[in-house]
């Protein structure tokens, strides 16, 4: 190290939710040629999250994830997956570990970006307006209407084998193997399922939908909202 030379500060939760609101702002005032005309979701999206990398580095201190990671912000303290998405259609994917994410939450939190795209003709520009930005818990990441119903029916006394008729009903992916569907109504049955907020599809990749976290005020434990322009 340079003597001299100021070290950047360690990047923590609240330093990244404050980070991710500058960017925002910032962002949303730059006219640029790259997406001009460009549609593809997951092409802004790498460009998004490549920018706001950018941003991070510096002026943070941070081990930023790799493709064998799975996990834009892997450390301990932040295990933060970074999701940019269209407000035409607030989704996205990510990888299948096991039926118990959709339970019990994917294992890491969310910074979800939402954005309107415009592109202006006549200087050959767009221009990407945030109109919701949010932190959601890993606490937080389960499916929305699959914890709800839980919720209800241990409250009301549930049995075992409903939970699990209620796991097969829903077509929860698992091996089908008996075992497993039981293996998992004994761990909601001992551990309550946090209400989630994510609308999370049955796929070989879970489809993540975002409305519940879009539409959600910022009075919920577990969300917090960082840009909010939404009606």
């Amino acid at each position: 190290m340079e003597f001299g030379r100021k070290m950047k500060p360690v990047l923590t939760i609240e330093k990244l939710k404050k980070a991710a609101k500058a960017f925002c702002e910032l962002e949303s005032t730059i006219q640029n040629k790259e997406l001009y005309r460009k549609s593809n979701g997951k092409a802004i999206g790498t460009y998004v999250e490549k920018k706001f990398h950018s941003y991070l580095k510096d002026r943070y201190t941070y081990e930023k994830g790799s493709s064998s990671k799975g996990i834009d912000i892997p450390e301990e303290h932040l295990i933060t997956d970074i999701k940019v998405t269209s407000k035409v259609k607030p989704q996205s994917s990510c990888p299948f570990t096991s039926a118990e994410q959709k339970i019990f939450g994917l294992g890491y939190n969310l910074l979800i970006f939402v954005y309107d795209k415009v592109d202006d003709d006549d200087t050959a520009t767009s221009k990407l307006s945030f109109e919701d930005c949010t932190f959601l818990d890993k606490e937080k990441t389960a499916d929305y209407e699959t914890t709800s119903q839980l919720r209800k029916m241990l409250k009301a006394g549930t049995t075992k084998d409903d939970i699990v008729a209620y796991l097969r009903d829903k077509k929860i992916p698992t091996d089908e193997q008996e075992f497993t569907l039981n293996a998992i109504a004994d761990r909601v049955l001992n551990e309550t399922p946090q209400q989630g907020h994510l609308t999370v599809s049955n796929a070989l990749q879970w489809r993540l939908h975002y409305s519940q976290v879009v539409k959600a005020g910022n009075d919920i434990e577990g969300i917090t909202k960082i840009v909010d322009k939404v009606e």
